[in-house]
């Protein structure tokens, strides 16, 4: 049986959890649970507690597989279509946003999610840190999106979102909200947001007494969904990414091929 490793924390280098992410093996979280199970080894000493820090010197294996270099940092748009679910597993056996990536895909996080019956903008990442730095409230982005809902609102029905509301204890900040047009029993309107919280603009719309029937994410900060087909992805150009975000970016890598049909569900990684 192989001995577990001291997990006292040096004063240098990085948490094994987040290197197992940037390597794009597993997600942050999905990492630390590996190492709880007891399928990571650090130089030859298995490990059971995300507590450590390990340094480039340190010989990582992941279920007896060793650590590869970390992959630089890329990001994708995808136009998630309605019915997908934003997991990578669905205990109901739905289809997922990964079934409809290319084959040749790295493995990929979500940037927030959409719930199951809202489309549009999903962005993608291979990067753990550049994940969780998108989704930050103090990235300060606008989500924008096209809203549809039931009834028939006028512009004053949507000043308690502009000033902001509290709902069940929770505080949504104030959303700019524009109504678009009246379309016979159903109205649109363009929302944007800041923070994303779970289903915000649809319990918001909720408390002013309308019924969200149809919600399509347009833009994330400045990344725009634009003529992307439903279920298709498009990688960020390495330049973009680097101008937007401040990144040293690597040249294009080769293009995606497009994905065949599969036969069966396709599954990332664990």
């Amino acid at each position: 049986m192989a001995a577990t490793m001291n997990t006292t924390l040096p004063t240098e280098g990085e948490r094994i959890a987040k290197v197992i992410a940037r390597a794009g093996r597993a997600s942050r979280r999905e990492a630390e649970r590996l190492i709880e199970a007891g399928r990571v080894t650090v130089n030859g000493q298995k490990i059971t507690r995300p507590a450590l820090n390990v340094t480039a010197a340190d010989r990582i294996v992941v279920d007896g597989r060793p650590l590869d270099a970390p992959e630089p940092a890329r990001l994708w748009l995808y136009h998630k279509p309605k019915g997908r679910v934003t997991t990578s597993r669905d205990e109901k056996g739905r289809p997922t946003i990964y079934d409809d990536l290319p084959e040749d895909m790295p493995r990929v996080m979500s940037v927030g999610r959409l719930d199951l019956n809202s489309e549009g903008l999903l962005l993608l990442t291979n990067d753990g840190a550049l994940k969780r730095r998108l989704e930050l409230p103090s990235t300060g982005w606008l989500r924008r999106y096209r809203v549809r809902v039931n009834g028939t609102p006028t512009e004053a029905t949507f000043d308690p979102l502009r000033r902001g509301l509290t709902l069940d204890g929770e505080r949504f900040q104030p959303m700019l909200v524009t109504l678009d047009r009246q379309k016979g029993a159903n109205a649109w309107a363009t929302v944007s947001i800041r923070e994303g919280k779970n289903r915000e603009i649809r319990r918001a719309m909720e408390a002013v007494g309308l019924v969200v029937n149809r919600l399509i994410r347009l833009s994330y900060g400045p990344f725009q969904l634009g003529n992307l087909a439903p279920g298709a992805v498009e990688e960020i150009r390495p330049r973009v990414l680097r101008d937007q975000l401040g990144l040293t970016a690597p040249d294009a890598p080769a293009p995606i091929k497009p994905r065949p049909k599969p036969d069966r569900t396709r599954r990332p990684r664990p």
